[in-house]
């Protein structure tokens, strides 16, 4: 641990004028925050984490031990941080990992990998007295946050403590490169406060520093997210045989979309409808990114004319032609992308941002997403220029692309050979990554 290290007077001004504005934001959004965790579900479990209380069975495993604090958000930073701990582990076996995430999801996700060495908690709201509620249990030896998770409290409350903290696989979408610049100010000394940054292209290094961080502190490791050199499918075919039984033969061409959100849905299954005369035993797979969703899911797909089964119930025959599965479980998508013919990513043709398209390209399968990839344009605009995916701008190219790839099997072997190449340089980023933290 870092000795205890002075702020600023201007970082001082900075974080009290968030603080005092910090109560008002929170209270405009509480009611989107509720709805959502009323719609997530286990809202009530361990909700006393979130304000740095914790129940004397936590207290004890907790202050038994030494720790190093991983700070995620939600499923996919989760991921992320899982696959991090896991490598921390190998290279140090006498790790203990606390393990934060926000979304009940991800905390679900997060503890089904929990063991003796990896506690589980929620993220405390960012306000002082619960950051510090957190951090007096918790006494880390190092905060690591991962992506995009620089919180002002976090982060000054940790450098009063001489605690140090690195960001890991940082994210820096043009839009937030863009929001950064121009509330620099206000940003630059939190960013000057990291330790250590990972970064994950190249030109990552030079866009970082113009936000504050030093050069010293910046190193490239590459993306986690796109690192799949440990990985291997583990349920390829438990769900091939899920699928024969309903109904779907070996042969079968089948549209897998990965991490839907709402419209998307009733669009492919219509797009599916209409390929029918052309692909008649066209099946389609749709996994939601949000599984609380799954009964408006089923009911876009039905009202489209699809019939539809739920992974939760495909375990058991199914009774007449199925045209679609709904995956309705978490933490699975990475091995049924193995299942798809073809893969549509999510969030990119009726919301913005996109979600992560190199699992599917690491299945070996050609990707198309629609215009709106913003959360994933450095990778995107390396595999467009290498004929490596497709992006179209509507959904009638999307069925006209589908219908190509469909049609043309050589041309889907080409572009998932191209996109493995795009991804290649951060195979490996794991345990850069690990490697890097365990030598600071």
């Amino acid at each position: 641990m870092h000795s205890p290290t002075s702020i600023s007077a201007k970082t001082r001004l900075i974080v009290l004028v968030y603080n005092l504005l910090f109560p008002f934001v929170f209270l405009v959004l509480l009611p989107a925050y509720l709805v959502r965790m009323f719609k997530r579900g286990q809202y009530r479990e361990k909700f006393g984490q979130r304000f740095g209380f914790y129940s004397p069975e936590v207290r004890r495993k907790i202050e038994d031990h030494k720790w190093i604090w991983i700070h995620a958000v939600s499923v996919g930073e989760v991921l992320i941080a899982l696959k991090l701990a896991q490598k921390m582990r190998m290279l140090r076996t006498d790790l203990n990992i606390v393990l934060s995430t926000t979304t009940t999801t991800g905390f679900t996700l997060a503890c089904k990998s929990s063991a003796d060495w990896l506690e589980v908690i929620y993220n405390p709201i960012d306000f002082p007295p619960f950051i510090n509620g957190a951090l007096n249990l918790i006494r880390p030896g190092r905060i690591i946050l991962v992506e995009a998770e620089v919180w002002p409290n976090l982060v000054v409350s940790a450098r009063k403590r001489g605690i140090p903290v690195a960001l890991v696989n940082a994210r820096l979408s043009p839009r937030s490169e863009s929001r950064f610049r121009k509330f620099r100010f206000f940003t630059a000394p939190i960013f000057q406060l990291l330790d250590l940054i990972g970064v994950q292209e190249p030109e990552d290094i030079g866009r970082w520093k113009s936000l504050g961080p030093g050069e010293a502190h910046l190193q490239l490791t590459g993306s986690i997210k796109f690192d799949h050199s440990d990985s291997r499918p583990a349920r390829v075919e438990e769900f091939r045989g899920l699928l024969g039984a309903l109904g779907v033969t070996p042969d079968a061409p089948v549209l897998l979309a990965g991490s839907t959100f709402p419209g998307e849905e009733k669009i492919l299954a219509q797009i599916v409808l209409e390929l029918r005369p052309r692909f008649p035993d066209l099946f389609l797979i749709i996994v939601p990114r949000h599984i609380e969703r799954t009964p408006e899911v089923v009911a876009e797909i039905e009202s489209a004319g699809l019939a539809c089964a739920l992974r939760t119930e495909s375990a058991h025959p199914a009774r007449g032609k199925i045209d679609c599965l709904v995956v309705n479980t978490t933490g699975e998508l990475r091995d049924w992308y193995y299942a798809g013919t073809v893969i549509f990513i999510g969030k990119s043709l009726t919301a913005t941002g996109g979600q992560n398209p190199v699992e599917a390209v690491v299945a070996g399968k050609p990707v198309l997403f629609g215009p709106h990839m913003e959360n994933f344009s450095a990778v995107v605009d390396k595999w467009l220029a290498k004929e490596a995916a497709i992006q179209v701008a509507n959904p009638e190219a999307l069925k006209v692309q589908i219908a190509r790839l469909l049609t043309d099997p050589r041309l889907r072997e080409t572009m998932s050979v191209n996109a493995c190449k795009a991804v290649a340089p951060h195979q490996g980023a794991t345990a850069r990554t690990a490697e890097m933290l365990l030598a600071s």
